[in-house]
C-alpha cells in the first residue's frame, strides 16, 4: 500500500464511529475541484507511511478507535488493498472505503469477500456532465453504473454523495442523479470548500438555499437526501 497520510483520530470520516483515516495516493480521475489533488498529482512529494506504522497506531489505540476509513486518491488502485483490509479486520476494526466507483471489479471482490463494513461512493455529476466533473474525456459510464448496482445490492451500509460545485453542476445534474440511484439510497449533497489544492481556481460554492433546491429535486425520486458540510 502506498500510504501518504494518516489522520489518527476523526469523528467525521466514518459516520457513527471514532476512526483513523488512511490516505492513499494516485487516482484515475482529475476532478478540477479535488481537495486532495496533491495526493493525485504529486503523491511522491509526501513522505511514505509504512503499513507497520499504521498497524502500530491501530493496535495502541484499540481502546479509543472503532473504525478505519480508507480514502485517497482512489484506494482501489492499490494492489495491496484487499490484504490490507483483511489485516485491519483481523485486529477487530470496522472498515469504511471511499471510492469513485471506477473500478467495479475490485469493489465486487471486496463485497464478495465480506471484508468491508461501509462504502461511500462519489457520484461526481449527472451522467451528461461526468466528463467535465472528472476531467476524463472518454469516461466509461458503464463502470459507474456497475458500481452503483454492486453497492445497492451488497447488503452493506453505504452512501452516495456529490460534492456540489458552482461552475460544474446545474439543476440538470440532480434531475439525472435522481434517476441513476435506487429510490432507497442514502444520498448526500456536500458543499464545496475551496482550498489551495483546488486546480480550477474559478470554482465556487453554492448557498444553502441553492443546495436545498438541488436536494428537493432529488427527493422527488429519492426521499433520503441530506446536506453535508454546509455553514
Amino acid at each position: 500500500m502506498n500510504i501518504y497520510g494518516l489522520n489518527k483520530t476523526t469523528l467525521l470520516d466514518y459516520p457513527g464511529r471514532v476512526a483513523s483515516t488512511v490516505f492513499t495516493g494516485r487516482c484515475n480521475f482529475l476532478c478540477p475541484f479535488c481537495h486532495n489533488s496533491d495526493l493525485v498529482l504529486h503523491p511522491d512529494a509526501f513522505p511514505l507511511i509504512t503499513e507497520e506504522e499504521v498497524f502500530n497506531h491501530l493496535t495502541k489505540r484499540h481502546n479509543v478507535l472503532t473504525g478505519v476509513c480508507i480514502t485517497g486518491g482512489e484506494p482501489t488502485l492499490q494492489e495491496d488493498l484487499i490484504p490490507f483490509i483483511r489485516r485491519i479486520k483481523e485486529i477487530g476494526y470496522a472498515v469504511k472505503l471511499d471510492t469513485n466507483g471506477y473500478n467495479p471489479d475490485i469493489l465486487q471482490t471486496i463485497v464478495d469477500e465480506k471484508i468491508i463494513d461501509y462504502i461511500a461512493m462519489d457520484i461526481k455529476a449527472g451522467f451528461t456532465h461526468y466528463a467535465k466533473a472528472t476531467g476524463v474525456a472518454n469516461i466509461n459510464m458503464q463502470l459507474i453504473k456497475r458500481s452503483v448496482d454492486i453497492m445497492s445490492t451488497s447488503g452493506l451500509e453505504h452512501e452516495f454523495r456529490t460534492t456540489v460545485v458552482k461552475g460544474i453542476h446545474t439543476e440538470s445534474d440532480f434531475e439525472e442523479i435522481a434517476t441513476i440511484l435506487p429510490s432507497d439510497s442514502n444520498y448526500y449533497l456536500q458543499s464545496f470548500k475551496y482550498n489551495d489544492c483546488i486546480t480550477d481556481k474559478s470554482l465556487d460554492s453554492f448557498s444553502r438555499e441553492e443546495l436545498e433546491h438541488f436536494a428537493d429535486i432529488v427527493r422527488t425520486k429519492i426521499p433520503n437526501v441530506s446536506l453535508r458540510g454546509v455553514d
